[in-house]
């Protein structure tokens, strides 16, 4: 299939309402293997052209289109639970369960979402965003089904790449036990977000590319049986049969962990994949395993070639870029590329996402000092541990959300032992599209709660790359946030210096009202001064980039010599800089003699949309920071996004 799925004109006229024949997973039933095979082409076609406007996961939803029609047309949902692990490939499960006439609101505010979601069909019975979920959730519909003698399948799908995170194998160890019905369909095509990586990832492709193993499984038995009194021999050597299968097919691996194993499939084969899951809805007392072969971006030539390029994509619009040009992600990228050439201690670590955290040129460039190991997050922070006991300086680089899942790692085996483990945290703050499950509103809280961690956020690139260097030289657990997209345009300097840690600065002097914004924040902030500025105000305006430790001294200088603080932050405002700022005047004996207003995200998860819309939403770019800012001083009709302001 070539490059924009270019379909004929006559091809399309004869069947181009198939798929908006397709009102629910029933209507598959009726169809007949050519009809489905034509239905797999105008499902993709539809892909294309939606995530290619929306943006979004385009290459790995591509991939299970085929897998996608044959479990709508095996099993009965949402009777029978089809639990997707992240749920970033559901894009042609959601058109084949009643959502194809919303597919165009895709990722939009309002629209569907671009992951399974509970509250958006019940046909998703379990909601994702990250990895290795899915087994543990599925594990539990089916014990749950058991408990309640109900009668319905359970069936998880999940990639090479999400497989090799400790959860999944957690969850594999319990249901291999549990020895109940349950289906878990590995969709194998090499590839997580960057190519998969670990023992695991080695062992599939020796069954991927090797052939021996099917043939030997296809032909033992015809070979011997042929053979004089082959008959009588194959019943001798059973048992000998059963030892070379387990020393050698791929199964082996599975079947000691209590599983039935069947595959490899050809995941693009919906006859071959009716018939394997037929098959495994039929054992009754122990777990299935269903072992698919697939091709990420199937279909479409461009994200066959680079499914990494057409994991997820921007849509056609793009985003608007800085003067200078580089994304936040582009600036750390070269950064610590310096130092890495500077200091040969310092080591890079990622959980499979080297080129979307912005390792791509360093592990060229050092590919012995660069580790990905894979969907991880509570390894990588423990890995990087334990570098960090033996003189290294590990620099772990993972998304903020992501991070999440390291949490008591962080705390036990890095701050606890006063470790110098640099945590380089990406996509803070509002993310956008990828909605409640990626947005980065929460690090702040979490990691500035903890003792003897460095928590900062850089108000532009140049900030950026002083604190990597600063994080680096500071011998400390130290983390520094930053966010999604591109940066403000700021110049950057040649050389690098060290930041003191807890030390902010004072951007523009004022009086009266004072504005302490961190990271992302700062940029809006400078635009409500202009704003406030017309309406005869004049704030001070601080770039607060340590938010642990605080910078007390300057602090309780403002509050001293201001009649109202204001903090700005893209984090939720529990934990975060305003409730530290709010404790540490209270502890003063100043929060009764200044008004604060803490502006951030209130007590809720954040939904998918635009970065801009969000920001709007919440209160969060220069309009919003400064209509607060007019309603603290005594404007209240300008007040329009109610948040905490203590008196």
């Amino acid at each position: 299939m070539n490059t924009g799925l270019e379909i004929s004109i006559l091809h399309n006229l004869e069947m181009s309402k198939l798929l908006d024949t397709i009102n629910s997973p029933s209507d598959l039933k009726k169809l007949s293997l050519d009809e489905l095979r034509e239905l797999a082409v105008q499902i993709r076609e539809e892909l294309v052209n939606r995530v290619t406007l929306n943006g979004g996961h385009l290459a790995s939803s591509l991939g299970v289109v085929e897998l996608t029609i044959a479990l709508h047309r095996v099993f009965e949902s949402p009777k029978d639970k089809i639990i997707w692990d992240v749920g970033h490939q559901s894009y042609a499960h959601k058109l084949l369960t009643g959502r194809r006439e919303q597919f165009a609101t895709l990722r939009q505010h309002g629209g569907l979402s671009g992951f399974t979601c509970r509250d958006e069909s019940p046909h998703d019975p379990f909601g994702a965003g990250h990895a290795s979920t899915s087994i543990s959730a599925g594990l539990g519909m089916a014990v749950a089904r058991d408990l309640a003698k109900e009668d319905y399948s359970v069936i998880s799908v999940i990639g090479d790449g999400a497989i090799s995170g400790g959860m999944s194998f957690e969850a594999i160890n319990n249901a291999g036990h549990l020895h109940t019905k349950f289906i878990v369909i590995l969709n194998d095509n090499g590839m997580a977000i960057s190519p998969s990586t670990g023992a695991l990832s080695k062992f599939l492709n020796n069954v991927r590319f090797d052939p021996r193993f099917e043939f030997a499984k296809r032909n033992a038995k015809q070979t011997i049986t042929n053979m004089p009194f082959g008959k009588a021999v194959w019943a001798f050597t059973k048992s000998i049969k059963r030892k070379f299968e387990k020393s050698m097919l791929p199964g082996s691996l599975w079947e000691e962990l209590g599983f039935i194993y069947l595959g490899p499939v050809d995941g693009h084969n919906i006859r071959e994949l009716e018939a394997a899951l037929k098959r495994a809805k039929d054992f009754e007392s122990k777990p299935v395993l269903i072992h698919m072969i697939t091709k990420k971006g199937k279909g479409y030539d461009d994200a066959e070639a680079d499914a990494v390029k057409y994991h997820g994509i921007s849509p056609k619009s793009g985003g608007l870029k800085s003067s200078h040009g580089l994304s936040y992600s582009q600036v750390f990228g070269q950064t610590l590329h310096k130092i890495m050439s500077q200091n040969p201690q310092v080591v890079a670590i990622t959980a499979a996402m080297t080129d979307g955290c912005g390792l791509g040129e360093i592990a060229a460039a050092f590919p012995d000092r660069v580790f990905d190991v894979g969907i991880c997050e509570q390894h990588a922070v423990t890995f990087a541990a334990g570098m960090a006991t033996q003189g290294y300086i590990p620099v772990v680089v993972i998304y903020s959300t992501f991070l999440q899942r390291g949490f008591d790692q962080i705390i036990h085996d890095v701050c606890l032992q006063k470790l110098p483990v640099v945590f380089a945290i990406d996509r803070g703050g509002i993310v956008g599209d990828d909605g409640k499950t990626h947005q980065g509103i929460f690090d702040l809280s979490f990691m500035s709660l903890i003792p003897d961690m460095v928590v900062s956020a850089p108000s532009d690139e140049n900030d950026l790359q002083h604190l990597i260097y600063t994080a680096v030289n500071s011998g400390k657990p130290f983390a520094l946030r930053y966010p999604r997209g591109f940066g403000e345009g700021a110049e950057i300097e040649s050389s690098l210096h060290n930041i003191p840690i807890g030390q902010n600065e004072i951007l523009v002097n004022g009086s009266d009202v004072a504005i302490l914004a961190t990271g992302k924040s700062v940029a809006f902030a400078k635009d409500a001064l202009e704003i406030l500025t017309e309406s005869g105000i004049k704030p001070t305006l601080v770039n607060n980039r340590y938010i642990s430790p605080l910078d007390s001294e300057l602090v309780l200088k403002i509050a001293q010599s201001h009649k109202y603080l204001v903090t700005v932050e893209e984090n939720v405002i529990s934990g975060g800089l305003g409730s530290r700022i709010n404790t540490l005047l209270a502890e003063a004996g100043l929060v009764n003699k200044i008004k604060i207003a803490n502006i951030g995200i209130p007590d809720k998860f954040v939904e998918h949309g635009n970065q801009s819309l969000l920001r709007a939403k919440y209160g969060l770019d220069g309009k919003g920071i400064a209509q607060r800012v007019l309603y603290l001083v005594g404007n209240p009709n300008e007040m329009k996004h109610p948040q905490i302001i203590c008196p």
